[in-house]
């Protein structure tokens, strides 16, 4: 209760807090009275508190609809619908990837995503994808967080869906025509890289400037910067360094046989006539 809240009850001479238990007498329409003047001061406070706690909605920027050449529109279209094969993640070892794994588990909000597998399958379609369309998977997660903070179903004002904030034009597009198919994980992960990877490849590698595309306000800082910092701060993952290989073991008893050095390049003098 607000520090406060006492003192403006115990202002009022009508309805002093006292009464509810030492006079017997106090009215059933006094005692209501009370309680409905310190329901309006609680009140405010309350949804205060209940605004600061609700979820921040999805990022309102969003792709803008620009036509497309053919011979553009059939790649995007090969590399958002081309191999459904189920995402598997490729790493340099196994070990890599349980590591990998285990570190994005960690950092994954547990309220959006409560369910172990769930999590998992999420970040093998982010890693599979991600690399599938060059990008860098650790960027693409800080992308995902700035976008949708993790929600399947986010929705922004603008109109953008899911995971990646993938404007419904694009399910004409490049995709099965179906907006709904964007709240479907493997559909929208999927889209958003390809996307990216696109405008990546319009704006020349200039990563900056793709991601303000990607967000429909390319040239201004706010949303590059955003990426970047949720990247660096939550999602910077450097790989462990591979030990040197074993040299194959010489069997036992037998002495290791070492290959003669090369030979000397012949040498010619000119003979003399």
């Amino acid at each position: 209760m607000p520090a406060d809240l006492g003192e403006n009850l115990g202002s009022d001479d009508n309805f002093r807090r006292s009464k509810l238990s030492s006079d017997p007498n106090f009215s059933v329409r006094q005692r209501s009275c009370l309680l409905a003047k310190a329901a309006s001061l609680i009140t405010p406070f309350a949804l205060a508190l209940a605004i600061t706690a609700l979820p921040r909605p999805a990022h309102a920027g969003a792709q803008q609809y620009e036509p497309l050449a053919d011979s553009v529109k059939s790649a995007l279209t090969l590399a958002a619908r081309g191999d459904r094969t189920p995402p598997e993640p490729i790493f340099r070892t196994p070990l890599e990837k349980v590591h990998w794994l285990t570190a994005m588990d960690e950092r994954l909000p547990l309220r959006n995503k409560p369910e172990y597998q769930t999590r998992i399958e999420f970040l093998k379609t982010v890693h599979y994808e991600a690399t599938r369309a060059g990008l860098d998977p650790q960027m693409v997660l800080g992308l995902i967080q700035v976008e949708s903070g993790f929600k399947k179903y986010a929705v922004s004002s603008a109109g953008a869906r899911g995971y990646m904030q993938i404007m419904p034009f694009w399910a004409d597009l490049i995709g099965n025509g179906k907006a709904a198919s964007l709240f479907e994980m493997s559909v929208n992960i999927r889209m958003g890289c390809v996307i990216l990877r696109h405008y990546l490849d319009v704006e020349n590698g200039d990563l900056y400037m793709a991601l303000g595309r990607y967000n429909g306000s390319r040239g201004r800082p706010e949303y590059p910067n955003a990426v970047t910092a949720a990247w660096k701060k939550n999602w910077a993952w450097v790989p462990e360094k591979l030990p040197p290989p074993i040299p194959p073991a010489t069997p036992a008893g037998k002495p290791e046989v070492k290959a003669a050095p090369p030979s000397p390049p012949p040498t010619y003098k000119p003979t003399k006539h």
